[in-house]
């Protein structure tokens, strides 16, 4: 069964810091180009990263840049999104996509963890 199963969303207080993680099943992840997304209450979804596949780039939001981190880890098919500096702004419904190179859109979805950023 194709699948992305995320983990490690929580409460957090503001300055905190979060892992999130990302495990494929069913498919190579290294093969695919990852996207982490995110939604707050109310508003749109904002992609807020990209990491190419088989070691390439790794596009980071504005919003992100220099407070959260991509990584992957080959052996156990699985990407994290390492938060630091964490604020309230950044409290949103997280999630990681797959697509493969080539193509535009994302084709396997994560069901999504919830990270609320609260004193």
């Amino acid at each position: 069964q194709v699948q992305l199963v995320e983990s490690g969303g929580g409460l957090v207080q503001p300055g905190g810091s979060l892992r999130l993680s990302c495990e494929a099943s069913g498919f190579n992840l290294d093969d695919y180009h990852i996207g982490w997304f995110r939604q707050a209450p109310g508003k749109e979804r904002e992609g807020i990263s990209c990491m190419k596949m088989r070691g390439g780039f790794t596009y980071y939001a504005d919003s992100i840049k220099g407070r959260f981190t991509v990584s992957r880890d080959n052996a156990k098919n699985t990407v994290y999104l390492e938060m630091n500096a964490l604020q309230p702004e950044d409290t949103a419904i997280y999630y990681c996509a797959a697509r493969p190179g080539g193509v535009d859109t994302y084709q396997f979805w994560g069901q999504g963890t919830q990270v609320t950023v609260s004193s």
